[in-house]
């Protein structure tokens, strides 16, 4: 404070003033953030309407059949139309949109078109002779409420009807994903049709009547994987819906400030990782966000630390679930599961090592960086990055390979077309940049000559995969079987950007002309994951052309650290438009913007947030 008195009488006001608004951004420059609403409107046929915790959620299912795997949502024997859905599925493309009821409006025993609105909290069916109103008052509990029209839910496949008393009805599938269902009216009349034949109910139907006097009807959807029981507490069906309503709006409160260009994108983007939270169970000890509830509804062992950072600022305990996830799950050798859900441990592949990168994006940014956090997660760090180096490096040359595509996280890129394994520039990148988290932390822990262990290693890994992989101004993978150079046009031979500053400068200047030259990657909307010009190049290739959110956010978190920040800022503004006008979708045609495959997907809103998050601090 002396000092800035002394200053003052030295220079005065106005030069002063020069001094201290020089590295500040002028006033007017500076805008309030956004202020979340909660006012959206969902599209059915590419955003699901659940709610924080539930299995359950609502689609709306095309007639078309799929074209190829895992890229729609198809409804059972083309009926296409309104339907509920149950996420306890097995691996099947079938299994993962898993549909359970039709959903239909009748008026005097025929079925109505009606049109679909929904926010966040309720889902409206309309039509001429009347609407129906639904919303999740549980995470295993549905409420509805229908003026003067009948509701009826047919179920899907063939299933069981028991009756109950008080006229519930239970209801189970003969086969497949064990869960039940208690069905029952609270105002109005429910009716059950079909008949038994010895081993289910054929052709089983409920239908939701109004009372003749007030033409309400109301009644309620309860799953459970046992045995029902009476809900704790018995609210009126507004009471519910406000309840609900209320918990969104805390989940809002916990949304990073963006600016009001942004806002609109925020609140999808809000809603879709809210909604895409399942309850633990089983494999999930915690609660955990799916990357989507249409079909990708699993948790992949790299998608995770994207959402975790999201949170990280704002929601510190739920982004430590997110993060810790799959270690809670880490088998003895060290090996992480390559995907994750309730029942099911997949690890067949694997996923990249980007965990040290992102826990050390965590800790720049406050969280996670206290004993107690280091503690948890340091023993698991290790025996995950120690598996690369155990189990993944079969020429036992100290760089770790890849088996398969999968293992990458690029399924099929152009880097894995000569065969596997191979050993990539970035996976040694990750494991350097995760060795310098690891000594990071054990400096913290008061392991000092771990830290110096992990030090060295980290700078010994980075000098075997430069001698190794640069060639004369780029990278190049090597095929570990014949020691073959694999010369590909996929953006992954450029994913070592996120190194940054850990670069030579020179090594530095070429990657980043390389990923920028005219024609190649760049593109209005971000950055290719194959060469424009590649022969192979496929709008819709997967990892062979769309955008990505983790190449885009590994990259642009590299930009900063050379000192590149306004490409940075130029990509995640680019992305920011791009996600906002086409969704937070899986990924995105490179030269249209147009989005691509599962349209609801978390990563994507996370590396929105995250993005417009840094564009709103960079003006403040």
């Amino acid at each position: 404070m002396a000092l800035i008195c002394k200053t003052f009488a030295a220079l005065g006001v106005v030069a002063l003033s020069a001094i201290l608004f020089a590295a500040t951004p002028s006033w007017s420059a500076i805008k309030p953030s956004y202020r979340y609403t909660g006012e959206l409107s969902l599209d059915l046929h590419r955003v699901p309407f659940s709610r924080f915790g539930s299995y359950m959620t609502f689609s709306m299912l095309t007639d078309t059949s799929p074209e190829q795997p895992m890229s729609g949502l198809y409804a059972p024997d083309g009926i296409a139309g309104l339907y509920l859905r149950n996420l306890h599925t097995g691996m099947g493309v079938s299994d993962l949109v898993h549909p359970v009821f039709h959903v239909e409006l009748l008026k005097e025993g025929s079925s109505e078109s009606f049109d679909v609105k929904a926010t966040p909290t309720l889902l409206r069916l309309t039509t001429s002779g009347g609407d129906a109103e639904i919303y999740f008052d549980a995470v295993d509990r549905i409420r509805f409420r229908t003026h003067g029209v009948s509701l009826r839910l047919t179920p899907v496949g063939k299933a069981v009807t028991v009756p109950k008393s008080d006229s519930h009805w239970e209801m189970f599938r003969q086969s497949g994903p064990g869960e039940k269902y208690t069905i029952w009216p609270q105002v109005g009349k429910l009716e059950m049709s079909g008949s038994w034949n010895g081993i289910a109910t054929d052709n089983p139907t409920a239908v939701f009547s109004p009372d003749p006097a007030s033409h309400i009807s109301e009644g309620e959807i309860d799953t459970y994987d046992s045995v029902w029981t009476t809900p704790a507490k018995s609210t009126s069906f507004e009471s519910g819906l406000r309840s609900v309503g209320d918990e969104y709006q805390q989940w809002l409160t916990r949304m990073p400030e963006v600016s009001q260009e942004y806002g609109p994108g925020a609140e999808l983007a809000a809603y879709v990782n809210w909604s895409a939270v399942v309850a633990p169970k089983d494999f999930l000890d915690e609660p955990t966000m799916l990357m989507s509830k249409n079909w990708m509804a699993m948790v992949w062992s790299w998608d995770h630390c994207f959402n975790a950072m999201a949170l990280a600022e704002k929601d510190p305990e739920l982004a430590w679930q997110q993060y810790r996830v799959l270690f809670d799950n880490q088998e003895a050798h060290g090996a992480l599961p390559d995907g994750l859900r309730e029942t099911l441990r997949e690890f067949t592949y694997s996923k990249p090592p980007i965990h040290g990168w992102a826990l050390a994006w965590m800790m720049r940014h406050g969280v996670s960086s206290d004993r107690k956090h280091l503690e948890e997660a340091y023993g698991p760090l290790v025996k995950w990055t120690e598996w690369y180096f155990r189990y993944r490096d079969s020429n036992h040359n100290g760089l770790p390979e890849y088996n398969q595509g999968n293992d990458s996280g690029w399924d099929n890129s152009t880097v894995f077309l000569k065969g596997v394994p191979v050993e990539t520039p970035d996976l040694s990148g990750f494991l350097v940049l995760q060795m310098d988290t690891l000594a990071t932390m054990a400096q913290k822990l008061g392991k000092k000559d771990e830290a110096t262990e992990w030090h060295k290693r980290s700078e010994t890994l980075l000098q075997q995969m430069l001698a190794r992989f640069w060639k004369d101004d780029h990278f190049v993978a090597i095929r570990t079987e014949d020691d073959s150079v694999v010369e590909s046009e996929s953006l992954l031979l450029y994913i070592p950007i996120v190194l940054g500053s850990r670069l030579p400068s020179e090594v530095q200047r070429k990657l980043v002309e390389g990923a920028t030259r005219q024609g190649r990657f760049r593109t209005a909307h971000g950055f290719a994951t194959e060469a424009i010009h590649s022969p192979v190049y496929t709008p819709d290739g997967y990892w062979r052309g769309p955008i990505w959110a983790p190449s885009s956010v590994l990259i642009a978190d590299g930009l900063d650290s050379m000192g590149q920040k306004q490409l940075a800022h130029d990509l995640r503004v680019d992305f920011c438009n791009m996600a906002q006008k086409s969704g937070m979708s899986e990924n995105y045609d490179a030269q249209t913007g147009a989005a691509l495959r599962d349209p609801a997907y978390t990563w994507t809103s996370s590396v929105y947030l995250l993005f417009a998050h840094e564009l709103w601090r960079e003006s403040h």
